[in-house]
């Protein structure tokens, strides 16, 4: 049973969706629902060549991981190309990052070209990709079968994947 935070937030979105901002606010409520029903979105798979569109820096999201990861067990799986863009426009969710490193596993695809990574984000519940970052062309739903082959596709990323994006750099 959704809670009550959960059923005051707009509908996820289904179906397709276009432009740079529908994307960016699909991310926004998909993590505002976590958020809101930590155990419906206990795993959370982020990826994307270079999470630059995303808006991962802005003080809202940034509340929503931070209210998703009080609230339950669930674990992020950040994936992409590397990680720069993230460290540079996103100081806010570089910071959550550090305190929530034991949620957080961050993978790099490093060989891959970045236009074959896909822009998805995913949960048990829902899913979003990105087909055109150029245009933010997507589809959106809670079809089990959409979100059974993205899944199947992002394992096989993983599989192709190395361990990055370090919550801390140790010196000497």
């Amino acid at each position: 049973m959704p809670s009550e935070a959960a059923t005051s937030l707009p509908a996820l979105p289904q179906g397709s969706l276009q432009g740079r901002e529908a994307f960016r606010q699909a991310v926004r409520d998909a993590i505002a629902h976590a958020a809101a029903a930590p155990a419906q979105f206990s795993q959370l798979i982020f990826c994307d060549p270079d999470f630059a569109d995303w808006p991962l820096g802005e003080r809202a999201v940034a509340d929503a991981l931070q209210a998703w990861a009080l609230r339950g067990h669930g674990q992020l799986l950040l994936l992409a190309s590397c990680y720069d863009e993230v460290q540079r426009l996103h100081p806010l969710f570089v910071q959550w990052r550090r305190l929530w490193s034991h949620k957080i596993e961050a993978r790099a695809c490093c060989a891959a070209h970045a236009a074959d990574l896909p822009g998805v984000l995913w949960t048990p519940a829902w899913a979003l990709r990105r087909f055109s970052p150029l245009h933010s062309v997507c589809v959106a739903g809670h079809e089990a079968d959409r979100r059974t082959t993205l899944r199947a596709e992002l394992d096989e990323w993983l599989g192709r994947s190395m361990p990055a994006f370090p919550a801390s750099v140790l010196g000497l």
